[in-house]
């Protein structure tokens, strides 16, 4: 499991979003999720009828970050990671010993990723 300190998880999550990195992912009940377009290149999936944060997946498809809530024992996953450490407000510090990712290097892990230099 990792989280984004992002300011636009913050501000959706109302905190941190907490989620974990799947493929394949398939959902039931299509007309129950809702898509926010948050940005040029991800956008956020949320419960239509109860407001709930889903999940966050690149526009082209190589991404999809499911919240870890969204599962039915979210603690089978082991915290590693948070990324957008650099935008974490000073009020907060998780104590777990994880990877941290500054916006620059997760926007530079993703270009590498796509073989681009944009983002």
């Amino acid at each position: 499991m990792g989280v984004c300190h992002c300011t636009m998880c913050r501000r959706w999550s109302g905190g941190t979003f907490m989620a974990v990195q799947c493929t394949d992912v398939e959902t039931s009940g299509g007309d129950a999720l809702s898509v926010y377009d948050s940005s040029e290149w991800g956008e956020r999936v949320f419960c239509r009828h109860c407001g709930s944060n889903i999940m966050w997946r690149s526009k082209d498809g190589s991404h999809v970050a499911v919240s870890a809530q969204a599962f039915d024992a979210p603690d089978m996953f082991s915290f590693a990671s948070e990324i957008f450490y650099d935008q974490k407000p000073s009020n907060y510090a998780f104590a777990n010993d994880t990877q941290k990712m500054t916006a620059a290097e997760v926007f530079a892990l993703y270009a590498d990723d796509q073989g681009s230099d944009n983002g």
